[in-house]
């Protein structure tokens, strides 16, 4: 391990270097891939050279416990070491899961589709809360939404939902929601009072950019119609909407938000790429079953990953044994607690597998 942090360390002063040259920022590529490698390197070798010195304090403590007589400065001695010996244990580990490979999808956009699964009406009401729950998540940490397509049931729910959220890291937090979220409450509609269990599918799709996924012409047909459903004045009244059907996989995406066809297409394009990546990843990740198992359900979109209970109040991770007793708050975004739980259980089974 230190010999690769060792080489990490000359690579970051590398890269500082090159960062340092007259019109290095000319060759805006060059420059933001150094920029890039600069900012995954900072947190190891910061984490690299704390230990370091952490282990300088070891040494020199030791030394002066030898050499020194007055007592009030051996207690100092002892309490330096100490401390230093606890802190070099606890960035051991910080540098063991700051070393683990990286996800190379982590830094991107995610695309997230939201499907109302068993329970019909109830089911939707639910798959739009969940909705909203995101939508919160994204703007406490900063992050961009932006609608691609939606179909609405007529009272307030959603059918079925496909949003963009932008923003730094955010496939890295959310890549663990895919799954089915199961709901257990008494619906408006129950005149009985008996509760109901209902469930929606959320998948987390890393957004592809162009280079990651080639879109060949011929097999794709382009449709364009009027919009139809709730859309304001101009959206009904023109050619607006874009079904794009791909050929190979009988992918169908429709794609009606905007006011202008140009901006449906681009939208639609940009789900299907996604949705071919995330095809693309499954079949690796199929082929890696024994890594895939290690992982936090991070893929399998039939998995049952967590039941929020409305008459106790609380929301379980079934992957990790989580409960918390705070479904409001969760249900209004408040998602850290649930993600660091899941990111600490995923780190912790990869170092295991690793160790093995």
């Amino acid at each position: 391990m230190f010999d690769r942090l060792d080489d990490l360390l000359i690579r970051y002063q590398e890269v500082m270097g090159e960062l340092q040259e007259p019109g290095v920022a000319d060759d805006q590529g060059r420059f933001r891939k150094l920029m890039k490698e600069q900012s995954d390197l900072a947190p190891i070798v910061e984490a690299y050279q704390e230990y370091k010195n952490c282990k300088q304090n070891v040494d020199d403590s030791l030394a002066m416990l030898e050499e020194e007589d007055d007592e009030e400065m051996r207690e100092m001695a002892k309490e330096e070491l100490n401390e230093s010996k606890r802190r070099i244990e606890e960035l051991e580990q910080e540098l063991k899961i700051l070393l683990l490979p990286k996800d190379p999808n982590d830094d991107k956009n995610v695309i997230v589709e939201i499907r109302a699964g068993a329970g019909g009406d109830e089911a939707a009401l639910f798959a739009a809360e969940i909705y909203r729950m995101y939508v919160h998540y994204a703007d406490s940490r900063g992050w961009r939404t932006e609608m691609i397509s939606l179909n609405e049931n007529g009272i307030g729910g959603f059918k079925e939902c496909v949003f963009m959220i932008t923003g730094q890291g955010a496939y890295s937090r959310l890549k663990y929601e895919s799954g089915v979220h199961r709901v257990q409450r008494v619906p408006e509609t129950e005149s009985g009072g008996r509760i109901h269990t209902s469930t929606v599918t959320v998948a987390i799709m890393p957004e592809a950019e162009e280079v990651d996924v080639v879109i060949d012409e011929k097999d794709i047909r382009i449709d364009v119609m009027r919009a139809s459903g709730n859309g304001g004045q101009c959206v009904n009244t023109t050619d607006s909407a874009v079904r794009l059907t791909h050929f190979p996989t009988g992918i169908v995406i429709y794609s009606q938000t905007e006011k202008s066809q140009l901006q449906n297409k681009e939208k639609a394009f940009r789900l299907l790429r996604s949705k071919l990546y995330d095809l693309e990843l499954e079949k690796q990740q199929a082929s890696e079953a024994e890594a895939r198992r290690s992982q936090i359900g991070t893929g399998d979109r039939s998995e049952k990953i967590r039941t929020y209970n409305f008459p106790q109040g609380r929301v379980t991770d079934h992957r990790i044994k989580l409960t918390l007793h705070k479904l409001d708050s969760i249900l209004n975004g408040d998602l850290d607690e649930v993600i660091d739980s899941l990111i600490a259980a995923d780190q912790t089974a990869k170092l295991a597998k690793m160790e093995d």
